[in-house]
């Protein structure tokens, strides 16, 4: 069963369409505006082999933040769309990602409850050529809440900006690879004893 989601989103400050297969190789095609933001998308299906199309035309011209914003947005409504009844999957998932100096630990629980936990390091500078390291957070805020899943993410150190934010997207990618993976052991088995999720 194809595990493919698909979503259209506009409004007046952007126009933005995301489709990302879970079951895919890693192929990627992303054009955001933001070439920090398409490195990092970039990066989320590489590692996490998910097939990830990402096509963005937004304001740009008063700054990046609708852009970014709205991307995540409907990334997230695609991802938790992809999912489906979640029957079968391990549902949680955690990766630990050094880039050099920095260090990632991502955990996630695809529980049908959007939280998120978040801490990096502070003083980062605050821009990666066009992309404004303050949007970090709010990328991961605004997946969480459409793709309705438990989210932590801790950087307990690291020095250079494109390091830190870096190393949270593949290990992001990686964690979520593993959470919506099938369970060979758990076929037809939702996991849950709430009997929903």
């Amino acid at each position: 069963m194809s595990r493919v989601g698909r979503v259209e989103r506009t409004t007046k400050e952007t126009s933005v369409v995301v489709e990302i297969d879970l079951d895919g190789h890693g192929k990627v095609d992303v054009s955001t505006g933001v070439g920090f933001y398409d490195h990092m998308l970039d990066q989320l299906g590489r590692h996490g082999l998910f097939d990830l199309t990402v096509k963005t035309e937004g304001d740009l011209h008063i700054d990046s933040h609708h852009t970014i914003e709205d991307t995540a947005l409907a990334l997230g409504a695609a991802f938790k769309q992809a999912l489906g009844d979640k029957v079968g999957i391990y549902r949680f998932g955690n990766c630990t990602v050094p880039l050099d100096e920095s260090l990632a630990q991502v955990t996630v629980d695809l529980s049908g409850r959007p939280y998120l936990v978040h801490r990096e390091p502070e003083n980062m500078a605050p821009m990666i050529g066009s992309y404004d390291t303050t949007m970090t957070r709010h990328i991961f805020e605004s997946f969480v809440a459409q793709a309705q899943i438990a989210l932590h993410i801790h950087v307990p150190y690291g020095r250079n900006a494109h390091h830190i934010v870096e190393c949270q997207f593949k290990a992001l990618a990686r964690a979520l690879r593993y959470a919506s993976e099938r369970d060979p052991r758990a076929v037809g088995i939702l996991p849950s004893t709430k009997g929903a999720l």
